[in-house]
């Protein structure tokens, strides 16, 4: 299969946010995956500082948006199994940042309308086009706009991924045809509009093939009103094609073992590097040491739906409590003014750095000992899984892929692997962190068996490549290899395979013909052959049946030394169980049998006798008609010792004639 996946940014070429990390993850695990995969960023600045002399040129064209005709140049390299295309326009992407550039419409309307444009250049020609968020969402709509009037477009399917809905892409409607190239029948057929406005995220996903969340949750959520930023009508419309899928993250590259960017390194069974990043950390942010004192921390953009309201009601009381606090990041001018007061408040306490530092963040995700994300809302979250990769218990609110990777601590059982807690109030957060520090230094045991399973979960993309070329080969209609049952079994948790569990399986089957109702069947070591139906009411176990070829009703046989053959089947009373049985000409529906040791072969009609009684495994009154039989076997006895009597009198009186007679 063949995917080009299109992308604004991605790890390690550029990078802003969790989307980078997505772009720079998947592809490879989808090419591990056997798919054919190639990705196309904007050749940036800073990109083509670090890598432009690894890359190689491809070739050039013209791109025409609306009236413009500009310049693409079309470089390449590769990496990790995957062609890497980087689309050059100095006018449009030889800028210091990525985003919140006054003319971002249309450097990324250039982008989309390249993407299409220099399909021709790749190395294949794509069968799914993937694209993530609104910087990429012209890729469906020009694929449609062109498909009109060109055949091959048709064929290719595409798929959008919702990274955070809060983002659409709007503008003023009336820029359609001079920003985007695009005829007015897409706002008059309301497929780009949207409250007035040009929507570019609602026509991507009403144009895409599928379209996915980047967790379950998140998924769920932008259906409802209080999550989807007025998107929530469209998403149940297009609830068809629209799924979630969790987001992972490079198990390689976050691997505490191994990482040379943190100062010692440690894993789950020795944590005793752990203690060495913490005092490292410390030291870079300046705070007190104090022993036995956890460390909580914060690496997010300052931005409201990260739940910072929060922690501004709520900072005085979680400073009271036995803990340190560090906060990086950027963001809204508000949040950073409050978290640099709340500083200078709490000096070696509290510390605050209002940059992104790759290295500082790697240095908290290691030293810290909990992370806080008490989000409003959050699509999936990389950071509470990277922090879990080090040992830093995670601390969210239960919404979006918070939900879906962090499960609540339950020390009574050893279970979780983090602390969560669900409505969006301060009180609710300042209880889940107040449990938190408490645990950690009243119960150290019991915190360190959280961090173990903490650090054990597995977030890696193998699973998710898998879900998105499922979704791949459903657009496409292409069959995708499925992962073997062996393989599926052994990522199962238990609780996933219980639904699964087999029967044991007999030693042996007999064949049978028809069905045979059974009311409670004993196992048998091996089974007779059957071939009428014969209705058992309760059948004793025995370990060799022997062969009946028809059936003869028996109630119960008395045991007896020696049986008188039989020419037709006579009805028994009680069977007692014998070492050896004698099969029957006929078959005989059976109401309790008796265990036997040894069956005998069937030649005869009659039945020879046993030489030992054994006891029968389940004792069974005698019913009401078996009470006659026994009178009767009385009454044969009874008569038999009268005719024997009346011989010996006879006999006498002979003998006396006799003697009178000699006399």
């Amino acid at each position: 299969m063949k995917i080009l996946y299109v992308s604004s940014e991605a790890v390690p070429f550029c990078k802003t946010g969790g989307l980078a990390d997505v772009a720079g993850s998947l592809p490879p695990a989808l090419a591990e995956q056997g798919a054919e995969v190639a990705v196309v960023l904007p050749l940036y600045e800073r990109v083509r500082d670090r890598f432009g002399s690894q890359m190689k040129f491809e070739c050039y064209d013209y791109v025409n948006l609306a009236w413009r005709h500009s310049y693409c140049g079309l470089f390449s390299m590769e990496k990790d199994g995957v062609t890497w295309y980087f689309l050059d326009n100095e006018q449009y992407f030889n800028r210091g940042t990525l985003y919140g550039q006054a003319d971002d419409g249309e450097r990324f309307a250039f982008f989309s309308r390249a993407v299409v444009r220099m399909l021709d250049h790749f190395k294949f020609w794509p069968e799914v086009v993937h694209c993530n968020d609104w910087q990429s969402a012209l890729v469906p709509i020009y694929l449609k706009d062109d498909g009109v009037r060109e055949d091959r477009y048709r064929s290719i399917k595409t798929v959008l991924t919702i990274h955070n809905v809060e983002y659409q892409g709007r503008y003023n409607p009336y820029v359609l045809g001079e920003l985007f190239g695009l005829d007015t029948g897409w706002v008059k057929d309301g497929t780009l509009l949207m409250d007035g406005d040009v929507n570019l995220l609602k026509g991507a996903v009403l144009c895409a093939d599928a379209v996915n969340a980047v967790s379950p949750t998140y998924a769920n959520e932008l259906k409802m009103p209080y999550f989807a930023h007025r998107m929530e009508g469209i998403m149940r419309q297009c609830s068809d094609k629209l799924s979630g899928v969790l987001n992972g993250i490079d198990m390689k590259l976050y691997d505490p073992r191994t990482d040379n960017r943190i100062v010692k390194n440690f894993s789950a069974e020795d944590m005793t590097g752990k203690d060495a990043c913490k005092a490292e950390l410390r030291r870079m942010v300046g705070l007190r040491e104090e022993a036995h004192t956890p460390i909580v921390a914060m690496v997010s953009r300052l931005v409201s739906h990260k739940g910072l309201d929060l922690i501004c009601e709520v900072l005085h009381d979680m400073m009271e409590l036995p803990m340190q606090m560090v906060v990086l990041g950027t963001g809204d001018q508000r949040y950073e003014e409050f978290f640099h007061w709340a500083a200078q408040q709490y000096p070696g306490r509290m510390a605050v750095r209002m940059d992104y530092n790759e290295d500082l963040s790697m240095a908290i995700y290691a030293g810290a000992d909990l992370f806080l994300m008490p989000s409003k809302s959050e699509p999936c979250g990389l950071s509470q899984m990277i922090a879990m990769r080090y040992g830093t218990v995670p601390i969210v609110r239960e919404t979006g892929g918070l939900k879906d990777t962090v499960q609540p601590c339950e020390s009574w059982r050893d279970a979780g692997n983090g602390f969560s807690f669900t409505n969006y109030s301060s009180g609710d957060m300042l209880h889940v962190i107040r449990e938190a520090v408490y645990l950690y230094k009243d119960y150290p045991d019991v915190f360190g068996r959280l961090r173990q399973r903490a650090m054990s979960c597995d977030f890696s993309w193998a699973r998710s490549a898998r879900e998105y070329l499922r979704i791949y080969a459903t657009i496409t209609g292409q069959a995708w290899p499925i992962p073997s049952d062996t393989r599926r079994a052994a990522e199962m948790s238990p609780e996933e395979a219980a639904p699964f569990a087999e029967v044991a399986p007999a030693e042996e089957a007999a064949p049978v013909e028809e069905a045979v109702p059974v009311v409670e069947a004993a196992p048998a070591e091996e089974a007779a052959p059957v071939e009428e139906t014969v209705p058992v009411v309760e059948a004793a176990p025995v370990e060799e049946a022997a062969p009946v070829e028809e059936a003869v009703p028996v109630v119960e046989a008395a045991p007896a030394e020696e049986a008188a053959p039989v020419e037709e089947a006579v009805p028994v009373v009680e069977a007692a169980p014998v070492e050896e049985a004698v099969p029957a000409e006929e078959a005989v529906p059976v109401v309790e049998a008796a265990p036997a040791e040894e069956a005998a072969p069937a030649g005869k009609a009659a039945a020879e006798a046993a030489e030992e009684i054994v006891p029968a495994v389940e004792t069974v009154p005698a019913p009401a008609e078996e009470k006659p039989a026994k009178k009767g076997r009385k009454a044969v006895s009874k008569s038999t010792s009268k005719a024997a009597k009346s011989e010996k009198k006879a006999a006498k009186k002979t003998s006396a004639k006799k003697g009178t007679a000699g006399k």
